[in-house]
């Protein structure tokens, strides 16, 4: 007896010693494992051993000698060698040896019981860029001023093994081999088990939709890893429904469940699902989804999807054909934000005029476009909302994605006023929705987040002239000058010129401080903590300027957002400004504090008019009446 095997494919470490390898590759009549040293160069010897034919392609065979550490590719029918498929590691990138992992770790972690569904707020990272040094173990230092900011799930760009010195991670070829570009497997379980000692959840962001262009050798091993049934934006769509599916299916099955499992994350956010084909009569995204529950037991798991054509199958369960996330992404809460704080709504924003009554729907009902016709497109777009919880939809003002988009890399307090992004960012965080920080946002890091691969020049050319078509839909980008001016993905400066300088925190400590408090309010305050239990009404009071009514319970808070020019009520005929039971509204917080940068928020009602100012945020509490009229 062996023992038992933890994933179906790959190079497992028995418990009792040895390796058992297995791997599908129905294309091959015979596969052998060629032993190439160690990883430290010090044991590990040179010999090769051939595998036994199993049914349905598979090759399988265990090694006694063998062990963690050792380096190893599969030579198919005598030829030519390859990285394992499942590789859990590649030290020398995809074109190199897979290297055999012991997944043994000495975890801390045992009391973490999870990400719970309710009161989160995430914060996007790029490892690669977040530090200065750009490692598990450089990010893993900053969890912990993280955590006292109050961001309570880090989701990571994703990592699985990419070629190049530098990433995305979009473009990933080896899904179960954590990139060497930012250590070792061990240095992310370190990684996980610091943020959970800090009381942080993590989630990784996984593309199950393609796999990038250079380095993906599955064809060497089967051709039913792909299909050309089904157009893919990004690359060859994934077999999931056709002939050989099964094996496919069960591949990337066990590489959702594998990051749960070795690696103690807790949970996945599922990249583009709207390219992800499947006709089959149960979805391969609900069957991830059911297999990384089953995989957590106990542990609560924290699933999100992206989906572009705002699907609301998406959030619904598998048992009514759905694909069971717990929150989506929401463009159209971005799109709207960006468009009022801008005034920029071209090309795809052009479906959206960042109107007052724009921000107020998007609080209340989560996506905008529940079915309308979106023109930009031409066609409809999005699903009804009702009967979902609006902490089911992770709002963002930035994004790895968006920010990207504006050519340059801008950050959106770069393309607005600071009061506008004072007010904004004070919307995104009260608004019972689960709210979404990308790197930097919370200082206003002056670094750009531009697009940058590293990939051979012929890819890299065809790369450059894909994002500058993308680009192009942009009136103000499309002149050739511009064109010309554009970063080079591929160019080193393009990825230096990305990362974050975290002494800036220091240096603009006032906003940091304002999304300090603001997360703080969020969570203490016993209104906006109530979340999606809460019962929320809005109104537009002027062209840019509209009110958040928050009840819960006997309490209830105000939020008047304006992003113009002051206003004053007089009259004032809007309900939701009546004053709170026997009492009167006073200011609690406002976006214009002298310490967050701004000059100062008197009481909005006066005993002429209601006082707005412009560009600010300000949250309104009950107070006593005090004998006043």
């Amino acid at each position: 007896m062996i023992g038992a095997r933890r994933l179906p494919i790959g190079a497992d470490v028995m418990a009792h010693g040895g390796v058992h390898f297995r791997v599908w590759a129905p294309k091959r009549k015979t596969v052998e494992v060629l032993m190439e040293g160690s990883l430290d160069g010090e044991q590990g010897e040179s010999f090769s051993f051939r595998l036994t034919a199993e049914a349905g392609g598979y090759f399988s065979g265990f090694c006694r000698d063998a062990m963690s550490g050792w380096l190893y590719r599969y030579r198919l029918d005598s030829s030519v060698a390859f990285p394992d498929p499942a590789s859990r590691f590649q030290p020398s990138g995809p074109h190199g040896p897979s290297c055999i992992i012991d997944p043994s770790f000495n975890w801390t972690d045992s009391h973490w019981r999870g990400i719970g569904k309710e009161g989160n707020v995430v914060y996007e990272m790029h490892i690669g860029t977040f530090s200065r040094d750009g490692t598990w173990q450089g990010a893993a230092k900053e969890l912990s001023e993280l955590a006292q900011l109050g961001i309570t799930v880090v989701e990571l760009m994703p990592v699985a093994e990419f070629p190049g010195k530098f990433g995305w991670g979009y473009d990933g070829v080896d899904l179960f081999a954590p990139t060497r570009l930012y250590g070792c497997p061990d240095d992310l379980r370190s990684f996980v088990d610091t943020a959970h000692a800090c009381g942080i959840g993590v989630i990784l962001d996984v593309v199950y939709n393609h796999l990038g262009p250079e380095g993906n050798y599955l064809k060497q091993f089967s051709d039913h890893y792909f299909t050309d049934r089904y157009r893919n934006e990004w690359g060859e769509a994934v077999n999931f429904d056709g002939d050989g599916a099964g094996p496919v299916r069960e591949f990337f099955m066990a590489n959702a469940a594998y990051w749960i499992d070795e690696f103690h994350l807790d949970g996945l956010r599922v990249d583009a699902t709207q390219q992800i084909y499947d006709a089959s009569p149960r979805h391969i995204i609900a069957c991830i989804n059911e297999k990384v529950r089953k995989t957590a037991g106990e542990k609560s798991i924290f699933l999100v999807g992206e989906n572009e054509p705002q699907q609301i199958k998406c959030l619904q369960p598998p048992e009514q054909g759905g694909y069971g996330f717990d929150v989506v992404w929401n463009d159209d809460f971005h799109h709207t934000a960006h468009a009022a704080v801008t005034g920029y709504n071209e090309a795809y924003y052009s479906e959206y005029l960042g109107t007052s009554q724009e921000l107020v729907s998007a609080v209340k009902y989560g996506y905008l476009y529940q079915g309308q016709r979106y023109f930009w497109q031409g066609k409809r777009r999005g699903s009804s909302t009702r009967g979902v919880k609006r902490s089911c939809f992770v709002n963002f003002i930035q994004n790895h994605d968006q920010i990207a988009n504006s050519a340059w890399g801008f950050r959106i307090h770069q393309l607005t006023s600071p009061g506008s992004y004072r007010a904004i960012t004070a919307l995104l965080l009260l608004a019972p929705s689960t709210p979404m920080l990308f790197q930097g946002q919370e200082f206003a890091a002056s670094t750009p987040f531009l697009y940058f691969a590293d990939l051979c020049a012929e890819v890299a050319n065809m790369v450059r002239k894909g994002r500058v078509e993308f680009l192009s839909q942009f009136t103000n980008v499309a002149s050739q000058e511009i064109i010309d001016s554009l970063d080079s993905p591929a160019a080193m400066n393009t990825f230096e010129r990305s990362r974050l300088n975290l002494e800036e925190r220091q240096k603009h400590d006032r906003i940091y401080t304002m999304h300090r408090d603001l997360i703080r309010l969020r969570r203490e305050d016993p209104v906006f903590s109530a979340g999606a239990s809460s019962f929320i009404d809005g109104a537009v009071l002027g062209a840019e300027g509209f009110v958040i009514r928050f009840f819960h319970n006997d309490d209830e808070r105000l939020l008047l957002v304006n992003l113009g020019r002051e206003l004053r009520l007089r009259p004032a005929p809007e309900p939701l400004l009546a004053p709170p039971q026997g009492g009167v509204w006073k200011v609690a917080w406002s976006s214009e504090k002298p310490e967050y940068g701004g000059s100062g928020y008197p009481e909005p009602e006066t005993e002429n008019f209601w006082r707005i100012l412009g560009h600010a945020a300000v949250v309104l509490a009950p107070a006593p009446n005090g004998g006043g009229s």
